[in-house]
C-alpha cells in the first residue's frame, strides 16, 4: 500500500498506518475494528493518523465521509455502521467539534487550502451546532438528546477537547478570510469556565475526577502550559501513571489504556516534559501485533489485555505520539504551545 508522501516511519509504525487504512471502507468510513462501529470523534482521530503517515488519499476520504453524514443542523449522530445510523440517541458536542481538529491538523500537515475551503462548511455549521448548547457560564453541554433535547450537564474532558477544536475553527476561518469573533468570545468564555467554574462541570452524576483525561486534557487543548501544566502533571503523576506500563485510564482500577498513554505522551511534549514522555512511549511498544495493530488495554493485576480490541484510534494515537516526540510530519507541534491552533 503506497503512500502520498513518504515521511520518515518506523517499519512499526509503517505497519500501523497500514492497519488503519486497510481497514477503511470504501464509503471512506473509519470504523474502531472489523465490522465495529464508526463515531465521529475516533474516526477523525484515525483521520489525523493518517495524515501523519503521508496517506492523504485516505484522509480526505474519510473527510468526505463526515461530510456525506452531516445532519442539517450540523451534527452528527454518536455511532454509524458505514452508511446506517447505529446509535441515533443523541450528539455528542465534542465529537460535533472535533472534525474541525481533524481538518486543521490535515491542512498543517498538507498545506492543501483547496481541501481546506471545500470542509470548510461542514466546520462551520458543526461549530454553531455545539456553541448553541455553550451556556451564559461558559461550559458546553456534553450532548444533544433525540427525544429531550440538551443533557443539561458539562465534561471537563469533553469542553477541553471542544477548547482546541475552537481554537483548530478560529485558525481555519483566519486562514480562509473569514471572521468569527463570536467564536473567539465562545472559546475565551469556555476557558474561563474550565479554569474558574468547576461547579459547572460534573453537577448531576459522580464527579469524573477519577479519569485520567479530567488530569492531562486541559494541558493537551492548549488550556493549560508552562510551569502551571508541569505542576499539575507532577501533582497526580503517581496516581494515574502504573510505571514501566503506561496510563491507567480510571485512578482506581488496575487498566492501561494505550490511547490515553499517547496522550499522555503528547500532553508531556507540550508541557516541556520530553524525557517522561520518551519513557512511557518505550513502555507500550510491547502492545503492538504482528499486524500492526495495537491492544486497547492491559489489565495488569491479572495479566491479560483487555477488552480484545484493536481499534483504529488506538493506532492513530500511536502515530501521534510519535510525532510530537521525532517530528515525523509538519503537525509534529499540533498539540504543543507553539502550535498555529491556541
Amino acid at each position: 500500500m503506497t503512500s502520498d508522501l513518504q515521511p520518515m516511519l518506523t517499519p512499526s509504525l509503517v505497519s500501523t498506518a497500514d492497519y488503519i487504512e486497510q481497514l477503511q471502507l470504501p464509503s471512506g468510513a473509519l470504523p474502531w475494528f472489523a465490522g465495529g462501529i464508526t463515531d465521529p470523534w475516533d474516526h477523525t482521530e484515525a483521520i489525523m493518523g493518517l495524515s501523519v503517515a503521508g496517506r492523504f488519499g485516505a484522509s480526505r476520504r474519510g473527510l468526505q465521509w463526515l461530510a456525506d453524514r452531516q445532519r442539517d443542523d450540523g451534527a452528527w449522530f454518536a455511532a454509524y455502521n458505514d452508511k446506517e445510523v447505529v446509535d441515533g440517541t443523541r450528539a455528542e458536542t465534542n465529537f460535533v467539534a472535533y472534525v474541525a481538529t481533524g481538518l486543521w491538523h490535515y491542512y498543517q500537515i498538507t498545506n492543501d487550502k483547496q481541501t481546506l475551503a471545500k470542509y470548510w462548511p461542514m466546520v462551520e455549521a458543526a461549530i454553531n451546532f455545539v456553541l448553541a448548547q455553550q451556556q451564559p457560564t461558559g461550559e458546553i453541554y456534553w450532548a444533544v438528546d433525540t427525544e429531550t433535547g440538551p443533557s443539561e450537564d458539562a465534561l471537563i474532558t469533553g469542553c477541553s477537547s471542544i477548547f482546541k477544536s475552537l481554537a483548530c475553527a478560529i485558525s481555519t476561518a483566519k486562514e480562509l478570510g473569514y471572521v468569527r469573533d463570536e467564536w473567539n468570545q465562545s472559546k475565551a468564555r469556555l476557558g474561563n469556565a474550565l479554569l474558574h467554574r468547576p461547579e459547572r462541570f460534573d453537577r448531576t452524576w459522580e464527579s469524573k475526577a477519577r479519569y485520567s483525561m479530567d488530569w492531562f486534557y486541559p494541558i493537551l487543548c492548549g488550556l493549560i502550559s508552562g510551569d502551571a501544566a508541569r505542576q499539575r502533571l507532577a501533582d497526580k503523576w503517581d496516581i494515574f501513571v502504573e510505571p514501566k506500563l503506561g496510563c491507567r485510564c480510571v485512578s482506581d482500577q488496575p487498566w492501561v489504556t494505550i490511547a490515553e498513554t499517547c496522550e499522555l505522551i503528547m500532553t508531556c511534549v507540550a508541557a516541556g516534559e520530553g524525557e517522561k514522555a520518551q519513557e512511557l512511549f518505550a513502555n507500550i511498544q510491547h502492545f503492538q501485533l504482528d499486524d500492526g495493530s495495537w491492544w486497547t488495554g492491559y489489565v495488569f493485576t491479572d495479566h491479560v489485555h483487555w477488552p480484545d480490541e484493536k481499534p483504529t484510534w488506538t493506532a492513530a494515537a500511536i502515530l501521534l505520539a510519535a510525532d510530537a516526540l521525532t517530528g515525523i510530519s509538519l503537525g509534529a507541534n499540533f498539540f504543543s504551545p507553539n502550535s498555529k491552533a491556541r
